[in-house]
């Protein structure tokens, strides 16, 4: 093949991808992302050692080792749109060579897990429950840019149809009190969402469909920015990956989780006492 151009991948003078500042042999096979850059420290607290931290934008990572693991963690800020930097840019670290700009003969599978917070729409589902993402619908608009082969899902009372993403699992997450359920993810916070302050909102309509929106045995339970970029472009990369949410907010009650904190380090320890055993 054709060397990738330096307009197209972009690295650094010592050979690192562009924004991340990362080559292959600093990233570990396991790597978690958060969204809020102070939440990395939420879950370094937890390792067992930590042997580098870096910093380039809204990018906070840390290496280091909990249960025996080699890891990295990183924040990604909120969206699709970091999202999509954050996986290109792992991948092609550990799958690119970065001398000859041409693709490893040895593809490196990664496994990607989000730790995140999420706004439940499923009334039933308590507030700080936690939840796996066993699929996502893709409302943001980043998938129309990649070829692919993704089906959208028809909500009527939607602007938007959004593609659905089975979660790219090579293993269930089980543990007690797990929901399991579809992830929607938005291009925003606010009338995205079905937010309306100020501004009305044009998808306020569409949550009751969403609620009772079934993809084989799983149904859409809940909202948030970043799961279905994150399984979207593992799948096509060929890289493993999960998301968990701890779900601050059910929409559908109005209400919103008194103690958030609590909820998200509960998912923190649970989520990586799991990982340990991949």
């Amino acid at each position: 093949m054709m060397p990738y151009s330096p307009s197209e991948l972009i690295l650094n003078p010592d050979g690192s991808v562009y924004h991340l500042g990362l080559k292959a042999e600093d990233i570990p096979d396991l790597v978690f992302t958060v969204g809020d850059p102070d939440r990395v420290g939420s879950v370094t607290t937890h390792f067992d050692s930590i042997l580098w931290e870096k910093n380039r934008r809204e990018f906070k990572m840390v290496r280091g080792h909990v249960f025996g693991k080699d890891v990295l963690v990183m924040s990604t800020g909120m969206g699709t749109d970091n999202i999509d930097i954050v996986l290109n840019e792992l991948d092609a670290a550990v799958n690119i060579d970065p001398v000859t700009r041409i693709n490893r003969q040895q593809h490196r599978k990664l496994t990607i897990i989000r730790i995140g917070t999420s706004g439940a729409i499923d009334p039933d589902i308590p507030l700080g429950s936690l939840l796996v993402s066993e699929g996502a619908l893709a409302f943001d608009g980043l998938l129309p840019y990649y070829e692919h082969s993704f089906s959208r899902i028809e909500i009527t009372a939607s602007p938007v149809n959004p593609f659905y993403i089975a979660a790219p699992h090579s293993q269930k997450a089980h543990w007690e009190d797990l929901y399991h359920g579809i992830t929607a993810t938005l291009p925003g916070f606010y009338a995205p969402q079905g937010r309306s302050i100020k501004l009305k909102s044009t998808f306020s309509k569409a949550l009751d469909e969403l609620t009772s929106t079934h993809v084989g045995e799983h149904h859409v339970t809940n909202f948030e920015m970043e799961t279905s970029g994150i399984y979207a472009l593992a799948h096509l990369l060929g890289h493993d990956a999960y998301s968990f949410s701890a779900l601050l907010a059910n929409r559908a009650n109005g209400t919103f989780h008194d103690k958030p904190e609590e909820a998200i380090n509960e998912l923190i320890k649970k989520v990586l006492a799991w990982a340990s055993t991949l």
